[in-house]
């Protein structure tokens, strides 16, 4: 499974009109392209930062649409005030205790790694790290996207509410501390939004 996220950082009070623009016009659209097995949206109202990712079933249909999509990318930059960012990835993980829902809020931690380290990563994020992270309050689903040839990645876990998140913050803090070192996981930015559109409907892969 692949999938290509837009990051666009503007105007917070724009927010609520970008969210409007991507569920009513850009979501059926993308719903409706060949491959695209679902899409979610986070938003940072405070900074007006966004992301909106698009799973695909495969590769070749991810950039396939890459034309197709232009336009809705430029529309929904235009509406914010701000410049999009694009990244394509390979979702490496996805599990969930039970789908995302309105109120569900999202920690998202971006990194960096050696790609030579890659599959032995991905095996200790399976047997270690994540038997933990699901005991963690609220725990709702965790993603792992990578991008293999760089070694860069990012990792969303998404909680039941901002309480949970909150009360989960100290133990999250401490996986973080524990693993990223051991596997050589430099983390470059780290970030927390509300989960607004919920409907990337991919395959548990564990």
């Amino acid at each position: 499974m692949y999938a290509r996220s837009t990051t666009v950082r503007g105007n917070p009070g724009a927010m609520d009109d970008e969210i409007a623009y991507v569920r009513d016009e850009v979501m059926p659209a993308l719903m409706g392209m060949s491959g695209c097995v679902g899409m979610s949206m986070l938003a940072d109202r405070e900074s007006g930062r966004c992301i909106l990712t698009s799973a695909w079933a495969d590769e070749t249909s991810m950039h396939a649409t890459e034309q197709n999509v232009q336009e809705f990318r430029r529309r929904g930059a235009e509406i914010i005030g701000g410049e999009p960012e694009m990244q394509t990835w390979e979702i490496a993980i996805m599990h969930r205790a039970h789908e995302g829902h309105d109120g569900a809020c999202a920690r998202v931690v971006w990194g960096e790694s050696d790609p030579d380290r890659e599959q032995d990563n991905l095996e200790t994020m399976r047997m270690a790290m994540m038997p933990r992270m699901a005991e963690l309050p609220g725990f709702c689903s965790v993603s792992l996207m990578v991008d293999r040839a760089t070694g860069r990645s990012a990792l969303t876990t998404t909680y039941d509410s901002r309480a949970d998140m909150d009360r989960a913050a100290e133990a999250a803090m401490g996986l973080r501390e524990e693993f990223a070192p051991a596997m050589g996981v430099q983390i470059t930015d780290m970030a927390t939004f509300d989960l607004v559109l919920h409907h990337l409907r991919v395959p548990e892969t564990v």
